[in-house]
């Protein structure tokens, strides 16, 4: 990627080690799209609260949601990492991550079921959800802790041929209407050894959903769930009883490269509007750019995102080619977070005031930083993850 002369990220080049012709081409076709069904409705569904469910069957139209699943149900399994990463980079042009992270919640929600579900089960699900008729969601943090999985209260106790769940989960995407929910449950004991993941239905008798307000993603349908009695067949069990946390904890890989991706690039996002800003702006009787000290802010910008989009991409790589590299995976969706953090807190910086107001770019980018530092595993949980694959 050659910096000369900048004018916007996304019009640099894809690098040729990782891409193709074929992701070249879709990057061109999912511009199109995002540019002609997002974008120009994205501040009116951020002002709503939500985005309409028309745009999943058309994102279905254009591939979006069968990338990565199984033929046989409508999928289009023969797509790689670096696909999502294009996806993540056109989506972030738009300006926020919310109708991304909603659009996109079947590729945490239904990897379990690909993977781990009966046959009956994958037949009735996977092709409603790739075709956009019905939408997938996941379900683990609760309120009573997030990245603290193996303590989760959420019970699940059998009774002949189902289970009856109890208990309430918090911060789910899609969380108010979603079809199916993949929910973890305990079933056994005290600790990771004791949880299983459950398919449970929206009409399950004794299931609710409350719509929550939140910084940001406001456009993203984000919910509190609530299982009282809750009467859900065994059949409807992902895998094997108790042995749940390690499909959530493989669970989690994937996702932390999608958040790494999309806050990366929401931090050129930051770079290019205020870049931008600054060739317009006038201070002091010349342009906002011709001071030193803005365009030091850039460079600064630059050289962040340039080297964490090539360690993103370089992990990309390494989870088509290698073992899963749980380390990396750890190490650079907290490096995006944190990139995303400097460049939306140094453009508004030079916005100034505008900055401030609700309704441009930076504003909003900049109320969706802590979701990407929390999402996924926070900070914290990132760190001592990579400590310990690291034996320190």
């Amino acid at each position: 990627m050659a910096l000369s002369d900048f004018t916007s990220w996304f019009d640099q080049p894809l690098s040729k080690l990782y891409y193709n012709e074929d992701h070249e081409s879709w990057r061109h076709m999912y511009r199109r799209f995002v540019d002609k069904e997002i974008a120009p409705n994205l501040d009116d569904w951020e002002d709503q609260g939500i985005f309409p469910r028309e745009l999943y069957p058309k994102a279905a139209q254009l591939g979006v949601l069968q990338m990565g699943y199984p033929e046989e149900y409508g999928g289009v399994p023969d797509t790689d990492h670096f696909f999502s990463i294009i996806s993540a980079q056109e989506q972030a042009r738009s300006g926020g991550g919310g109708v991304n992270s909603s659009l996109i919640t079947h590729t945490i929600g239904m990897p379990p079921i690909v993977n781990l579900g009966t046959e009956e089960m994958k037949a009735k699900i996977i092709p409603g959800i790739v075709s956009g008729e019905k939408i997938s969601a996941l379900a683990i943090t609760e309120p009573s802790g997030g990245s603290d999985v193996a303590a989760l209260q959420t019970t699940a106790k059998r009774e002949g041929d189902h289970y009856i769940v109890n208990g309430s989960k918090m911060f789910i995407t899609s969380g108010t209407r979603a079809d199916f929910f993949t929910v973890a449950v305990r079933t056994g004991g005290l600790g990771r050894s004791g949880i299983s993941l459950l398919l449970i239905e929206k009409d399950t008798p004794g299931f609710t959903a409350t719509s929550l307000k939140k910084m940001g993603w406001h456009s993203s349908d984000t919910a509190a769930l609530y299982f009282n009695d809750c009467k859900v067949p065994v059949e409807n069990l992902i895998g094997k009883e108790n042995e749940g946390f390690s499909i959530i904890v493989g669970n989690f890989n994937a996702e932390r490269l999608g958040l790494a991706a999309m806050a990366n690039a929401l931090a050129m996002v930051c770079m290019d509007e205020s870049v931008a800003w600054a060739r317009e702006r006038k201070t002091f009787g010349k342009r906002l750019i011709d001071h030193q000290v803005i365009r030091h802010k850039f460079v600064e910008m630059a050289k962040r995102i340039s080297a964490t989009q090539a360690f993103i991409e370089k992990t990309a790589w390494q989870m088509e080619n290698e073992s899963m590299p749980i380390t990396e995976l750890s190490m650079v969706k907290l490096m995006a977070a944190e990139t995303m953090e400097f460049c939306a807190r140094e453009a508004v910086q030079v916005f100034g005031g505008s900055g401030f107001m609700h309704g441009n770019k930076v504003e909003r980018i900049y109320r969706e930083v802590r979701v990407y530092a929390i999402g996924g595993g926070s900070e914290e949980i990132m760190r001592e993850l990579a400590a310990k694959q690291m034996a320190f």
